[in-house]
């Protein structure tokens, strides 16, 4: 199943401390981890801004958040949870859902929810509309930013694919240069053999050697292609190459190499510009939002 927004989450999430007891979220999380039957890739997924926050994690803290300003919820101590007499008689009835609509029978929900402290303060369920229902503020955040990231992807392969191969190949290489890759990296043009376009020195001596190819396509490359190139770092007696697309590989391209033998990487056109994006090649920051948090540790001091 996918992962459940915050509204799905809120009813189990109130069920699961209904007994009255002190709950920690660590142990809350687990139970309603089994509750929806998550997978392993499901419950560690994690929210594109963040490095340790799971999208499950980020969403079931909505849940709590929203039960708490309507009085259902409180929390006695740091990461703890606990049911309000309130919250108790609302599980008594069993809801099957709680959802903003059910929530908005408790005045001070209604007084949270409908309080604007600036014109430009809205509630997003209510700005939005009931297509983003269920939806958190940091999923509407993360829906538009995936967007905006993903348009920007197709702008740059049409850049990519409308200027020439020389201006194609000094790109790949200022990209593996900003991925870290190499200390020394050389275009070979006209004088590359057997299709290789470039090389890439992994130390001073140049012991080690990347060679890559690089092909702005249109159609799938197709398998021979792969296989040629592979035939080429034989010759340059190199077990490393990286095949580069502005397309993308056939599905037996990508099966040729995880053999053994085969030590090539391929990176066809989508995986391309999403690294052009995380190392800034060919693109510059328009605009950079940060969010903020309460830093219980200040309040606790």
């Amino acid at each position: 199943m996918d992962i459940p927004d915050f509204e799905t989450i809120m009813a189990p999430l109130l069920n699961t401390v209904k007994d009255g007891k002190e709950y920690a979220m660590t142990d809350i999380e687990n139970k309603l981890i089994q509750h929806f039957d998550l997978s392993e890739e499901e419950r560690n997924q994690l929210k594109p801004s963040s490095s340790h926050e799971t999208i499950f994690q980020n969403r079931m803290r909505w849940a709590r958040f929203y039960l708490k300003k309507a009085g259902l919820l409180e929390d006695p101590r740091r990461g703890h949870t606990k049911i309000t007499s309130q919250g108790i008689e609302v599980a008594k009835t069993n809801p099957q859902r709680i959802d903003i609509k059910f929530l908005m029978q408790f005045q001070p929900f209604v007084e949270f929810y409908s309080k604007k402290k600036s014109p430009e303060i809205e509630r997003p369920m209510v700005q939005y509309g009931e297509n983003f229902a269920g939806y958190t503020p940091e999923d509407l955040i993360i829906e538009g930013y995936q967007e905006l990231r993903a348009n920007l992807q197709k702008e740059l392969l049409d850049r990519l694919e409308n200027n020439s191969p020389q201006f194609f190949e000094r790109l790949v290489l200022e990209l593996i240069r900003k991925m870290g890759y190499g200390i020394d990296h050389k275009v070979l043009g006209r004088t590359g053999d057997g299709g290789i376009d470039g090389v890439i020195k992994e130390d001073k001596l140049g012991l080690d050697e990347i060679y890559f190819e690089a092909k702005r396509w249109k159609n799938t490359v197709p398998i021979h292609q792969v296989r040629d190139f592979g035939g080429a770092l034989l010759g340059k007696k190199s077990k490393k190459g990286i095949f580069i697309t502005t397309s993308d590989f056939s599905s037996d391209a990508y099966e040729y190499v995880k053999t053994p033998d085969a030590k090539i990487v391929l990176i066809n056109g989508d995986q391309l510009t999403q690294y052009m994006i995380d190392y800034d090649v060919g693109v510059q920051t328009a605009e950079t939002y940060s969010l903020k948090k309460i830093d219980e540790d200040y309040f606790e001091s």
